[in-house]
């Protein structure tokens, strides 16, 4: 009977003991990171890129849809054989919009009701230009070919991996000497990294606003690329010893 009473008596405490365990642990995680130092680190590199999108079109009017649509697609397909000379593969080319509107007149003052004097069709495509060196002449005989829209150039990376890694590395050394200042100036040691959260990455494409352009235009157009700036920010969490 008295071994009975014991173990009566043990076994609600190992319970509670059991339970309180968890506690203890969950305690000594939240004292550590109450001890700890958030900074953030930016890192960036500069990139010459190496890709171009531009849409190249084509306007046509005439009195009738017919007439118009016809008219645009002779230009069109002069527009996409000069395209397929220049080295454009298909998987590069897009039709981007495709539009028939007609056009009307509202006579002097605009006291008449509108009259269709005509019809609009616009077809346009967006190409990938993968020479960028070569983007001036092809716009140029584009223009030449029936083309009269040209716009929405902008540029890209088409591999970045290797330029975000080291923009990567940038911005973790940033972190680590801000934190290492912080350490110092309060008189603690940076301890094991607890988190490490990354922000950022390549910046989308930079658009350039495309020159007006006529058929008879007798030089390259001037295209300059620039630079794009691959940028990485990280968030780090050191212990503090």
């Amino acid at each position: 009977m008295r071994y009975t009473l014991i173990k009566i008596f043990f076994a609600p405490l190992l319970a509670l003991l059991l339970l309180a365990a968890p506690s203890l642990g969950d305690d000594d995680k939240s004292a550590r990171l109450l001890r700890t130092v958030s900074v953030s680190g930016h890192g960036e590199v500069l990139a010459v890129p190496d890709l171009a999108s531009v849409s190249v079109g084509v306007t046509s009017f005439a009195d009738t849809a017919r007439a118009a649509l016809s008219a645009n697609n002779k230009t069109m397909a002069d527009l996409r054989s000069l395209l397929k000379e220049a080295g454009i593969a298909e998987r590069d080319t897009s039709t981007s919009n495709f539009a028939i509107n007609p056009r009307y007149d509202y006579g002097q003052g605009g006291t008449q009701p509108p009259k269709i004097v005509g019809y609009d069709v616009t077809n346009t495509v967006t190409i990938t230009a993968r020479k960028i060196d070569t983007l001036g002449d092809l716009l140029d005989k584009a223009v030449s070919a029936g083309s009269n829209q040209i716009f929405g150039i902008s540029f890209a990376i088409s591999k970045p991996d290797d330029m975000l890694d080291e923009a990567r590395k940038l911005a973790v050394a940033d972190a680590r000497r801000k934190a290492e200042i912080y350490a110092s100036a309060s008189a603690v040691k940076l301890g094991a990294i607890l988190s490490i959260v990354e922000n950022g990455g390549i910046l989308p494409p930079v658009p350039m606003m495309a020159k007006a352009l006529r058929a008879e235009a007798a030089s390259d157009v001037p295209i300059a690329q620039g630079e794009q700036t691959l940028a990485v920010d990280v968030s780090i969490m050191w212990e503090i010893k």
